[in-house]
């Protein structure tokens, strides 16, 4: 591509570009440019918001351009605090090592590997005498750390605020000097570490970097950012019949917001909102899985749900450790939280059992404090998406 239509084809679906013209000037070079990512492995997870920097880093790929994918175990010790309102858990190299297990295999899930170079921020960290950490240190103010919204928001609630998690942007910031990054890309929440970045290679008399940001996409529960530690995403290494039932279970509202973010589309005009959720979720399993794994799956899902013939589905099974009386409330809470990571308060659990949405054999539970005994081979049914088998 001429570097108009080049410019064009990326910033779709891009939150801000710092700046567009600098990306033109870029592109014009007429070499692969260095386009940075750096992931965290503070879980052991790649879920679909980390996908969709992923997605355009491989769009950056497919025009020619080198990948830098850049694993944080030293970083991944911090955690970013981004969009944190409170200090992360600190991990041990040993721990963050164990996660990023098989962050590659993942990633390669989208990336292009012979377009992907992958490394550390470690191997430039664990080289660095404390000198060198005070002279790097030095570089920025205490008054420009402050200035970072979620550091403000904490300040002003009376919430602490660790001296190593100030250390985050100023180690992203080094990364992209280390990797010589002629662009940087991540969530609208990376803005000011990617600046970081930015005066560092001015300041060492490179290139700066474009700041690339992306939308940060919603995790199921449709308010908060998709994250591990809330519980609401939909891992790329799942399985499909999980993650197909996952996506199905997001609200109306949500799928419309999904099908730009994951897809690059609308939903086609004038479907039912069920057709276009169904297709949505047949379109991810397709993509970290496979074309027959995906129809299948919708075909599974049909008849689980749609044809309700439960009896033959092939359903997630619940381990009843013990044929003792359960209180139904309890009971529902339970299996949604087991089968399929989902939290329901009990109160929430009350009204699908009051509303008449929860069976159990083809027969509806009314009583919320009501008892009942599990059997095995037993069909729950909890709503119109969730089912499982007692076993």
């Amino acid at each position: 591509m001429q570097p108009d239509e080049a410019l064009a084809f990326l910033k779709q679906g891009a939150a801000q570009i710092i700046s567009e013209i600098e990306l033109r000037e870029k592109l014009a070079l007429g070499r692969p440019l260095r386009v940075k990512l750096g992931v965290d492995p503070t879980t052991s997870d790649i879920h679909l918001g980390h996908s969709i920097v992923l997605r355009k880093l491989r769009q950056f790929q497919d025009l020619g351009h080198q990948a830098i994918l850049i694993i944080g175990d030293f970083t991944g010790m911090i955690g970013d605090p981004s969009g944190r309102s409170a200090t992360r858990p600190q991990l041990t190299h040993k721990e963050v090592m164990a996660n990023a297990a098989t962050y590659r295999e993942q990633a390669f899930k989208i990336l292009n590997p012979a377009r992907t170079e992958t490394v550390c921020n470690g191997d430039w960290f664990r080289g660095m005498s404390f000198e060198d950490v005070i002279r790097l240190n030095g570089r920025v103010t205490l008054q420009q750390m402050l200035q970072r919204e979620d550091f403000r928001a904490r300040i002003d609630n009376q919430q602490a605020i660790r001296a190593h998690e100030i250390q985050y942007p100023i180690m992203q910031g080094w990364d992209s000097v280390m990797v010589k990054a002629d662009v940087e890309l991540g969530g609208t929440d990376q803005l000011f570490n990617i600046l970081i970045g930015r005066d560092f290679q001015k300041e060492e008399g490179l290139p700066q970097q474009v700041v690339f940001l992306l939308p940060i996409l919603e995790g199921l529960d449709g308010s908060k950012k998709m994250s591990k530690s809330l519980g609401n995403l939909v891992a790329i290494n799942e399985s499909a019949a999980d993650m197909f039932g996952k996506l199905m279970s997001v609200s109306d509202e949500l799928m419309a917001r999904y099908y730009p973010l994951l897809l690059g589309r609308l939903p086609a005009a004038g479907a039912h909102p069920l057709d276009a959720k169904k297709q949505l979720a047949r379109e991810i399993v397709q993509t970290y899985h496979s074309a027959a794994l995906a129809q299948k799956t919708l075909d599974e899902w049909n008849t689980r749900f749609s044809k309700r013939d439960l009896e033959h589905a092939n359903l997630p099974l619940f381990s009843a450790t013990t044929l003792e009386k359960l209180e139904a409330v309890t009971l529902v809470s339970n299996v949604y939280r087991q089968a399929f990571n989902l939290q329901k308060s009990r109160s929430e659990a009350s009204r699908l059992i009051k509303q008449g949405s929860v069976e159990l054999d083809g027969v509806k539970l009314r009583d919320p404090r009501g008892t009942i005994r599990l059997e095995p081979g037993q069909v729950l049914r909890l709503d119109k998406k969730h089912a499982v088998r007692i076993g």
